[in-house]
């Protein structure tokens, strides 16, 4: 899916070119293991997911934290850092080779100052991330490890097979050996 079917879908719109959209966007391509977003960098741009697995971190005091997994037709971005402007406390990663496209700050904010489509698109992509975040932390509270990763393998069994167990683990907030206990007993 492309960004402009994505905005069109959300929009219930019938955009037929890029040039169309309130604002000019740009296809990038990430190497797995490229920093997308670093510690400390200003955020300057949203991304929408065409193809690949980016990975959301963020320091603790002990070690780094699994925030969030970003997959195929999904928009990310250091959003903290992005609806600021102030340096992020969290590093996206390329957890795979990735393509996606990019809207930047400078663009999107000229956008939503001309655009009735633009904003409203930012409110309901702003919406899903709260909604997502708010069901992550339920689900932390109220849910076992093992029904949290049931729920992601249900949810994105096609790319399981590409995210390492550790970081898996990590993200599930639990020891990689749990995960090999919990993913053998759904196995039997």
């Amino acid at each position: 899916m492309t960004f402009r079917e994505f905005y069109n879908s959300i929009l219930n719109s019938s955009v037929v070119s890029y040039e169309d959209l309130p604002y000019p966007v740009e296809k990038i391509h990430f190497k797995k293991g490229s920093i997308i977003t670093d510690y400390g960098q200003i955020e300057n741009a949203v991304y929408f997911l065409n193809t690949g697995i980016v990975e959301m971190t963020v320091k603790s005091y002990v070690s780094e934290k699994m925030i969030d997994f970003f997959f195929e037709k999904q928009m990310f971005t250091s959003l903290t850092s992005f609806l600021t402007q102030r340096p992020s406390d969290v590093q996206m990663t390329a957890l795979t080779d990735c393509v996606a496209e990019m809207i930047s700050w400078e663009d999107l904010m000229a956008a939503y100052d001309s655009s009735l489509d633009a904003n409203k698109l930012g409110r309901i992509v702003i919406e899903q991330a709260y909604l997502n975040k708010a069901q992550r932390e339920k689900d932390f509270l109220a849910k076992t490890a093992e029904e949290r990763y049931a729920e992601m393998f249900r949810t994105h069994a096609k790319y399981i097979s590409n995210i390492p167990v550790n970081k898996i683990a990590k993200y599930l907030g639990i020891h990689p050996e749990s995960l090999s206990r919990i993913r053998s007993k759904m196995n039997s």
